[in-house]
């Protein structure tokens, strides 16, 4: 099936009325770089900043977690390979380069008070060190000037937030360090200090610098993040020419609560942008991403002239963008939200581009700044989404070879997150997202979305899809999804309601036969407008028109009716659910809440419902995701459930799981299940790993009418499944160039055989929030 990338001028919205322009997705990603590829697989690494050699061939990286600097060779950007590490006396925070050498500041303070650093210059031909000069103190960024001949570094000194309140000031002073790079031979450079003490206003003894960039007028824009200023220094005298406050912002729309729900529906007035990084856009205009640190964080960035003046801010505009699509994080609400913390400016073929990295939604904003001058500074215009590994911290533009590059620090192998560089090409071709969100309501907000699991296509109409989210967010919802040109757009939201009373008499009967839960809490489940809080794992069309299917996947373990209280007490039971729209149209009633029997739920274990299909039987057909060994199921097997609507009785089948195969271990379960029009139902299999880590992730099909379902308390038969893909032996993430997703969790077959995969982001929590509808054409015969 072929889907054509539509794009927008003015912010995503223009994505769900369909319009498209040349050249308005100029960027996409073309190959991630693990960083534990340069050492080892068991290495938790870091990429913080990246810089580039000069003919762009070779990229240089900061690693603090093992004290190195680290070399990419992208001579092919598509295929980077690993390219050896230099040691060093310290932890490394900033990376550039002059000519052949590479220029490495170094953090060497055994604490906040006793604070030294050093420049470690590093021949980049030989990868050996060729001078250390001493810094005096703390250094955070580092800059080269566009002439080559001043590096100029900020000493931070950092602040202790454990100290008292955490805030300045704090000595030692931080100030900036200028290097005179006098000729090609790093034993001629020199070092000059600029005392930045009295610059600014909030905590004029302790400026704490924190980020630098230079102009081709060898100007320095200095960052002084928990003082909300700017600085700007001459490097050729090291003299302050100006100075100015950052000030502060009026934000509307925007979420301010972490109660597991995105409500974008609050204000804040007079919030400090405290800007970290900062980029000259122009000889005398500016842009600062406005992460905030101490009390601030505008949640987005600003576009100034070096007379202080605003002459862009972005507003909630950053905040309500990710929401549209999937990757806000709700659990930094009430801090400083999506977190813009770099920023990066370059010309690419004449055309000017800004990059704004957000840390907490792992997303880098593409805006062109059209004209000269003001009016395009002025005016950004919003054209594309980059998806980034956890935690973007470098941005990098390479124009001479068309790249882009960002540098991701976050690596957690059991959390499937690696430190990355991941690498963009300017292709006019970009592929991100492949799913955004209408709009909400008049105001432009936009429907927000994260977490989804499951996925199902309407019988009537196969340009329709229906998705959930799980129990990252309160108030299960189901949405329909337009998927007639890419990206899908979900153009409703349906909240579940148990508008008569049948999912709490559920739990009454639950609870006055299961007494020893005391985790079980009814009244938290179901919400005083009848909304409920469920852990929605699976959806299905029906044959009756107006009906669906879902399942909430139970919480917690139970060892004979008892809640386990040594390993996830019970909080929560495995139910299938009928649902109806309600006269409105706005909400899904409940109409019917069925439990597993009850003498398998006995023995629930935490994974348990994961996915639903209609059969072409008319029965409801279940996915549990692993065995439930307690219930007497061996562990390579797990169950099938047969819901029959029109007797209320549940058989089961065996279904035989693949065997772990990945270098990490864990475990293989299923995801979720697509009914076929002949009877067959198509089963979406994966391990729980990701990244390099990922072995399986297959999709099978099953006959139902192979076997014969049974009651239980009958010697349960074993189904024989088909293979129809093993998605990464058939090379189905390649394109995507980044890492494979390991939480595949929703699948739909169209009626010509395509299918349809979406992936579980774990509402952008330890997880880099990207969400792809994987598209896998003629996956099914």
């Amino acid at each position: 099936m072929k889907r054509t990338l539509l794009t927008t001028a003015a912010g995503l919205a223009a994505l769900t009325t369909g319009a498209a322009a040349q050249g308005d997705a100029p960027f996409r990603r073309i190959a991630t770089f693990p960083i534990f590829e340069n050492t080892d697989v068991n290495n938790e690494t870091v990429a913080e900043i990246v810089a580039a050699t000069e003919d762009g061939n070779t990229l240089i990286y900061s690693d603090s977690e093992l004290e190195v600097a680290g070399f990419v060779d992208i001579t092919d950007p598509a295929d980077p390979q690993p390219a050896g590490i230099v040691a060093l006396p310290g932890e490394p925070t900033s990376v550039a380069v002059r000519g052949g050498f590479a220029l490495v500041t170094v953090n060497t303070s055994p604490d906040f008070i006793n604070t030294s650093g050093s420049l470690e210059v590093i021949d980049i031909a030989t990868r050996t060190i060729v001078r250390s000069i001493d810094l005096g103190g703390q250094p955070d960024s580092a800059a080269v000037s566009p002439d080559g001949a001043y590096a100029a570094i900020a000493i931070e000194n950092e602040r202790d937030e454990k100290l008292g309140n955490g805030a300045p000031p704090q000595l030692p002073a931080g100030y900036l360090v200028i290097i005179d790079l006098i000729g090609n031979d790093p034993a001629d450079w020199v070092r000059r200090d600029v005392d930045l003490v009295g610059v600014p206003t909030l905590f004029p003894d302790d400026p704490e610098p924190e980020y630098v960039d230079i102009n081709a007028f060898n100007i320095a824009a200095v960052t002084l993040q928990e003082n909300n200023h700017v600085v700007l220094v001459a490097l050729q005298s090291g003299q302050v020419l100006t100075s100015f406050s950052a000030g502060t912002v009026d934000l509307d729309g925007i979420d301010t609560e972490e109660e597991d729900l995105i409500t974008q529906n609050s204000s804040l007035q007079d919030v400090p942008r405290e800007p970290d990084a900062i980029s000259w856009i122009g000889p005398f205009l500016l842009s600062t991403a406005d992460e905030g640190d101490l009390d601030g964080g505008s949640r987005g960035f600003t576009n100034w002239s070096v007379f202080g003046q605003t002459v862009y801010e972005a507003g909630n505009t950053v905040d309500q963008l990710v929401a549209r699509i999937g990757h806000y994080p709700e659990g930094r609400s009430e801090n400083k939200g999506n977190e813009p913390e770099a920023v990066e400016y370059g010309v690419f073929g004449g055309e000017r581009f800004l990059f704004v990295g957000s840390e907490r939604s792992s997303v880098v904003l593409v805006y062109r700044l059209q004209g000269s001058g003001l009016f395009g500074v002025a005016n950004p215009e919003f054209v594309q989404v980059l998806p980034t590994g956890v935690a973007p911290e470098g941005l990098l533009a390479i124009p001479n070879r068309d790249l882009f590059v960002v540098a991701c620090e976050d690596d957690a192998r059991d959390d499937k997150i690696r430190a990355s560089l991941m690498i963009y090409g300017k292709t006019d071709d970009g592929d991100y997202p492949t799913i955004v969100s209408a709009d909400r309501d008049p105001s432009g907000a936009p429907i927000p979305w994260g977490a989804l699991s499951g996925l199902a296509v309407d019988r009537s109409d196969p340009d329709t899809l229906y998705t959930v989210h799980d129990s990252f967010y309160q108030q299960s919802r189901a949405y329909v999804v337009d998927n007639s040109a890419a990206p899908a757009v979900i153009t409703e939201e349906l909240p579940l309601v148990d508008s008569f009373g049948r999912l709490a008499m559920a739990f009454d009967r639950i609870k006055a036969v299961l007494p020893n839960t005391p985790d079980f809490d009814p009244a938290a489940l179901i919400n005083g407008d009848g909304t409920v809080n469920l852990d929605l794992e699976g959806i299905a069309t029906s044959a009756t028109p107006g009906v669906l299917w879902a399942v909430s996947e139970g919480t917690g373990n139970l060892v004979g009716g008892v809640s386990d209280p040594n390993d996830r007490p019970f909080e929560r039971p495995n139910l299938l659910l009928r649902l109806e729209r309600n006269g409105a149209g706005d909400a899904l009633d409940i109409t019917s809440v069925i439990g597993v029997p009850f003498d398998v739920s006995l023995d629930q274990f935490r994974f348990g419902l994961e996915g639903v299909a209609e059969g072409a039987d008319g029965a409801a057909y279940v996915a549990f995701q692993r065995a439930w060994t307690g219930a007497g199921d061996p562990s390579n097997l797990t169950r099938i459930g047969r819901f029959e609507p029109s007797t209320r009785q549940w058989t089961f089948a065996y279904y035989p799981l693949d065997a772990p195969a990945s270098p990490n271990g864990g475990w293989v379960g299923l995801g979720d299940l697509e009914p076929l029009a002949d009877g067959r139902i198509v089963v979406l299999e994966r391990d729980n790993q990701g990244g390099p880590d990922a072995a399986v992730k297959r999709v099978y099909t099953i006959d139902p009418a192979s076997v014969t379902f049974v009651p239980t308390g009958q010697p349960i038969p074993t189904l024989t499944k088909t293979l129809e893909s093993d998605l990464l032996a058939d090379g189905v993430f390649d394109a995507l160039a980044g890492f494979v997703f390991e939480k595949l969790e929703g699948l739909a077959v169209l009626p010509n055989g395509d299918a349809i995969i979406n992936n579980d982001n774990d509402g952008v929590d330890d997880n880099s929030g990207e969400t792809r509808n994987i598209v896998v054409p003629g996956l099914i015969q």
